[in-house]
């Protein structure tokens, strides 16, 4: 998997909610670099997991669509006569 690279704005937006977060739920101060530095963690090691969720999300997704698909195209067989 290629690693995601995000745009500077998008990170330094989520550099800013990660403080937030910090600051909001811990009563914490996070810096900008130890909350440079978590987001490359996440991004490393758990973005790797919610992707594979995402793909595996998708391939069920497609197997039900399939499903309905063949189910309707069963639905379009005309009957056949029997000869006598």
């Amino acid at each position: 998997m290629k690693p995601v690279k995000f745009p500077k704005e998008k990170r330094e937006l989520l550099i800013e909610q990660i403080q937030e977060y910090f600051e909001v739920e811990r009563g914490e101060t996070l810096g900008h670099l130890a909350a440079d530095n978590m987001l490359e963690f996440f991004m490393t090691h758990i973005s790797p997991h919610v992707y594979n969720q995402a793909l595996d999300d998708c391939r069920h997704l497609v197997t039900q669509r399939m499903v309905s698909m063949e189910e309707d195209i069963y639905a379009l067989e005309q009957k056949v006569k029997p000869v006598r």
